[in-house]
């Protein structure tokens, strides 16, 4: 059985137009969700005070990782959580209790890895605030 090669040229490299059209999708998806959902423009507000106060506090290369991994897993999980409740309200234009379920398993993961990223957060910079007093 032989697999058809997709995404490629006739010479099996990846096509530079259909990664260009790949990543213009990328875009418009997080144009989309930051622009139409409140959460995400918290998350981003909360995430540029984060970066102002790794800053100013000037905080190491690990903890700028640590931020970085937990400020981007913050705004995925919000995106997949958006990407459920569009597929969901289109599946399902009018209420169900099984679709409600999912919407709220969904936000209930956007709510761990947010809390996950407060105790990062605290665990850096709760000891630098200290230190001021």
């Amino acid at each position: 059985m032989e697999l058809k090669r997709k995404n490629t040229t006739a010479s099996g490299i990846i096509s530079v137009r259909r990664l260009a059209g790949s990543f213009g999708h990328a875009f418009n998806g997080l144009r989309r969700v930051m622009c139409r959902e409140q959460n995400m423009r918290i998350h981003l507000l909360v995430a540029l005070c984060t970066a102002v106060a790794g800053y100013c506090f000037r905080i190491s290369a690990a903890e700028w990782t640590a931020i970085g991994l937990a400020t981007g897993g913050v705004l995925a999980a919000e995106t997949f959580n958006t990407s459920i409740e569009a597929l969901s309200d289109t599946l399902s234009p009018e209420y169900s209790e099984k679709i409600k379920q999912v919407k709220d398993l969904a936000a209930g993961a956007v709510l761990l890895v947010a809390l996950a990223a407060a105790a990062t957060g605290l665990i850096i910079f709760l000891p630098k605030l200290i230190a001021l007093c």
